[in-house]
C-alpha cells in the first residue's frame, strides 16, 4: 500500500518552489522519494531552497510568462533528471485593485503569470512527457479564490477560476496519455505573500471561527493532497479540484465558541 503513494523513481518540477506552498511540495516530495526541481526569481529564496534540497543545480531562474524561457528550463530538466513526471503550476503574482480602477497592467501580470504561465508549463511539460510515454501528473495550484469572489483581486480571482477550467480541459486532452491533471485549492494559510500577521488580525479571526476545523492551515497540511496527487494513488483521479480548507468552503456559518 505505501508504494502507491512512493514518488521513488520519479522528477517533479514546481514552479514558484522557493517559498511558501510550493516549498512545502518540493520538500515533501523529495522526502517521498522524487527528485526535485524548483523554479523562483528572488536569489535569496532560491539560494535558500537549494540548500534545504542539497542541490544550488535543482533551482532555476523563470519567469513563467517567457515562452521560450519555460521551453528551454523544462528541456533541461529534461536533461538533468532523465525525465520529467510531475509538474506543480504555483507561481503567480499578486497586484490587485478594484475593478474600478486596476489598470491593465497589473490585469496582464497576474493573468500571464498564474493561467498563461500554468498553460505553458503544462505544453511544454506534457510533451516531454508524452515523448518518454511513462504517462504524468499535473497540479495546478488553486485558491479559494477559484470559487469565491475575492474583494479587490478582480485579476486573481479570474485567474484562479481559470485554472480550473484549464485543469479540466488538460485532463481530458491528456488522458489518452495516462496524464491525469488536478488541482489543489489551499484554503487559508499564512505564507510570505500574506500580510504580516494576517491569522491574528479580526479578519483572520472570523476565517478561523468560519473554518470548521477552527484553524488557519500549516503548509504541512498540503502535503499529502500533493503527494497523493503526484503518485500512483491518484492513477484514476482526473480533472478535479481538492480544497485543502479544514472546510472553510463548504461551511455556512461561524463555529460556535
Amino acid at each position: 500500500m505505501q508504494q502507491l503513494f512512493s514518488l521513488e523513481g520519479k522528477s517533479a518540477l514546481i514552479t514558484g518552489g522557493n517559498g511558501g506552498i510550493g516549498r512545502a511540495l518540493a520538500l515533501g516530495f523529495q522526502a517521498s522519494g522524487a527528485k526535485v526541481a524548483v523554479t523562483g526569481r528572488n536569489p535569496t529564496k532560491n539560494e535558500a531552497i537549494g540548500k534545504e534540497l542539497g542541490d544550488p543545480h535543482a533551482v532555476f531562474v523563470l519567469d513563467v510568462r517567457d515562452e521560450a524561457a519555460v521551453q528551454a528550463t523544462i528541456t533541461e530538466v529534461v536533461a538533468q533528471f532523465g525525465h520529467l513526471d510531475i509538474i506543480v503550476n504555483n507561481a503567480g503574482l499578486f497586484p490587485g485593485g478594484s475593478v474600478l480602477e486596476l489598470s491593465l497592467d497589473s490585469w496582464n501580470a497576474v493573468i500571464a503569470s498564474h493561467l498563461t504561465g500554468a498553460f505553458l508549463c503544462t505544453k511544454y511539460g506534457a510533451q516531454a512527457m508524452v515523448a518518454q510515454g511513462r504517462g504524468g501528473k499535473i497540479i495546478n495550484i488553486g485558491s479559494m479564490y477559484s470559487i469565491f469572489g475575492p474583494h479587490h483581486f478582480p485579476n486573481y480571482g479570474a485567474a484562479k477560476a481559470g485554472m480550473l477550467g484549464l485543469t479540466r480541459s488538460t485532463a481530458v486532452d491528456l488522458a489518452p496519455y495516462n496524464i491525469q491533471a488536478n488541482a489543489i485549492l489551499p484554503g487559508w494559510y499564512e505564507t510570505e505573500s500574506s500580510p504580516p500577521g494576517a491569522a491574528a488580525s479580526p479578519i483572520g479571526e472570523q476565517i478561523r471561527r468560519k473554518t470548521p476545523a477552527g484553524r488557519w492551515g500549516n503548509l504541512e497540511d498540503l502535503v499529502g493532497t500533493g503527494v497523493f496527487l503526484a503518485s500512483a494513488a491518484s492513477d484514476f483521479v482526473t480533472g478535479v479540484s481538492i480544497p485543502v480548507d479544514g472546510g472553510y468552503s463548504i461551511a455556512d456559518q461561524f463555529r460556535d465558541e
